[in-house]
């Protein structure tokens, strides 16, 4: 198996995301991330190459910092 179709469960989305198991919930509930895959009765898993995606969106979204200006 490679690298994009390896599953990962919700303690390593976490971990890469930094959010927390509700805050990750209501993203997947707004269509706001990558959604997860049922792989039984009651688990999910993620796509890892699709939330690694997701984050280097996410870093290419945010406003450039601003230059400071210099002090005289």
């Amino acid at each position: 198996m490679n690298t994009q179709n390896r599953l990962i469960r919700f303690p390593e989305v976490m971990r890469k995301t930094g959010f927390g198991k509700a805050w990750l919930y209501r993203l997947i509930n707004e269509e706001r991330f990558p959604q997860p895959v049922k792989i039984g009765i009651r688990a999910v898993a993620f796509v890892e190459n699709e939330i690694d995606e997701w984050i280097v969106v996410a870093i290419e979204k945010r406003k450039p910092l601003r230059k400071r200006k210099e002090i005289q």
